[in-house]
C-alpha cells in the first residue's frame, strides 16, 4: 500500500517536472504518433476519397500552441496535411482540465490538471490559469488567427457557412472548413459562459470528459450518474442555440438522459464500439441502436482503447456514418445578411 501512495505521488509529479521542462515542447511528448507504417492506398480508394467530401470529428490541437497554417512533422493535424489527406471539415475540439493520472476506467475530477500546467509552461494569458472558460476563449482565438493567416481555412458556425465551404470546394480543394468544439461542459464555469463561447464561434460541446462534472456523469468517472437538472436546463440552452450536444465520454446514464429530451440528432463525435473492442469508453449495442433511432451519427476513433488496435485494419472493423447531413442540420441557421 505504501509504494503505491508514494506511486500515485510520484508519477504525477514526474509528469509535471517533464512538462515544465519541455515547455513549447510539450507536444512531442504528450502528443506522439504511433503505429507500424501505413499500408500502400490502392488506386480504388484513393479515387473514392477523392472523390469525397471528408469529414473529422475530432482533433485536439489547439492546445499545444503550434502555427496550424503551417507543416509541422509533430502532432496529428495541421492544414498542409489536411489538405494532403482530403480532408474538407476538421472539428477543433477545446480541452480545458485534464487531471493527472486520467484513465478509461476511473478518473477524479479533483487532483493535479496538466493543462493548468501546459497553460503555466507554454505562455498562455494570465486569465487561463484560473478560469476553465478563458482557456476555451483562449483556444477558440488561436483557430481564429490561424484563419487569418490562411484565407482558405473557414470557421463554419452556420449552414450557410457549411454551404458555402462546399461550393468552394467543387472548384478549389484548397479550401478546409473548421468547427470548434469543447470537450466537458464544466469549461462553462462563470455566469454567461455558454454566450460566451457561442460567440466566439463553439458549436459543440461534449457534457463530460473523463470525470464527473455538474452538468453530466462521464463514462469514466466516479458515480458515472446521468445528467443532473443543470445538465439539462444546459441541453435546452445548446439546443436552443444551435450548440451541438455531443455524448463521447458520456456515461451510460448520460446518454439516455440525453437521448430522451432532445430534439435534434444526436452525436458522438470519436468512440469505439464493444462489439469490437470491449473498453468502458466505447459503446454498447443498444447504445448504438438508441443513437440511431434518434438519427444521430457516430464517429469512430483512431486509436487503441477506441479499436484495439492502432493500424487501419483496427479501424476498418467498425464503420461511422457519414455526418456531413446530420451536422448541416444540426448548426444554426443562417443570421440574416451573414457572410
Amino acid at each position: 500500500m505504501r509504494r503505491a501512495v508514494v506511486l500515485a505521488v510520484a508519477l504525477p509529479l514526474g509528469l509535471a517536472i517533464a512538462l515544465v521542462a519541455l515547455g513549447e515542447n510539450t507536444e512531442r511528448f504528450a502528443n506522439r504518433i504511433s503505429g507500424p507504417p501505413l499500408p500502400e492506398v490502392s488506386a480504388n480508394a484513393a479515387r473514392v476519397h477523392r472523390s469525397s467530401f471528408v469529414v473529422d470529428l475530432h482533433a485536439d490541437s489547439l492546445l499545444w500552441g503550434r502555427d496550424l497554417s503551417r507543416r509541422s512533422t509533430v502532432g496529428h493535424v495541421d492544414l498542409p496535411r489536411l489538405r494532403e489527406g482530403g480532408i474538407g471539415l476538421q472539428i477543433f475540439t477545446i480541452v480545458t482540465r485534464f487531471p493527472a493520472g486520467a484513465s478509461i476506467e476511473l478518473t477524479r475530477a479533483g487532483g493535479l490538471d496538466l493543462i493548468t500546467l501546459l497553460a503555466l509552461t507554454n505562455g498562455w494569458p494570465r486569465r487561463t490559469v484560473g478560469s476553465l472558460t478563458d482557456r476555451a476563449l483562449y483556444q477558440a482565438q488561436r483557430l481564429a488567427d490561424v484563419a487569418k493567416r490562411d484565407p482558405y481555412l473557414r470557421i463554419v458556425r452556420t449552414r450557410g457557412d457549411l454551404d458555402r465551404l462546399l461550393a468552394a470546394r467543387v472548384n478549389d480543394p484548397r479550401w478546409v472548413g473548421g468547427i470548434l468544439g469543447i470537450e466537458g461542459a464544466h469549461a462553462l464555469d462563470r455566469p454567461g459562459a455558454l454566450d460566451e463561447v457561442f460567440e466566439s464561434g463553439v458549436r459543440l460541446i461534449g457534457l463530460a470528459h473523463f470525470f464527473d462534472n455538474d452538468y453530466a456523469g462521464s463514462a469514466h468517472g466516479v458515480a458515472k450518474g446521468g445528467l443532473t437538472e443543470r445538465g439539462r436546463e444546459l441541453v435546452g440552452e445548446m439546443e436552443r442555440r444551435g450548440i451541438i450536444v455531443d455524448l463521447t465520454h458520456s456515461s451510460a446514464a448520460t446518454i439516455r438522459d440525453v437521448l430522451a429530451i432532445v430534439q435534434k440528432p444526436a452525436l458522438i463525435s470519436h468512440t469505439g464500439v464493444k462489439g469490437t473492442c470491449d473498453k468502458p469508453r466505447n459503446l454498447s449495442d443498444d447504445q448504438l441502436r438508441s443513437v440511431a433511432r434518434a438519427g444521430g451519427v457516430i464517429g469512430i476513433g483512431d486509436w487503441p482503447t477506441a479499436v484495439c488496435g492502432d493500424t487501419p485494419a483496427a479501424v476498418r472493423r467498425v464503420l461511422g456514418e457519414n455526418a456531413l447531413g446530420i451536422l448541416r442540420e444540426l448548426l444554426p441557421p443562417e443570421a440574416p445578411g451573414a457572410r
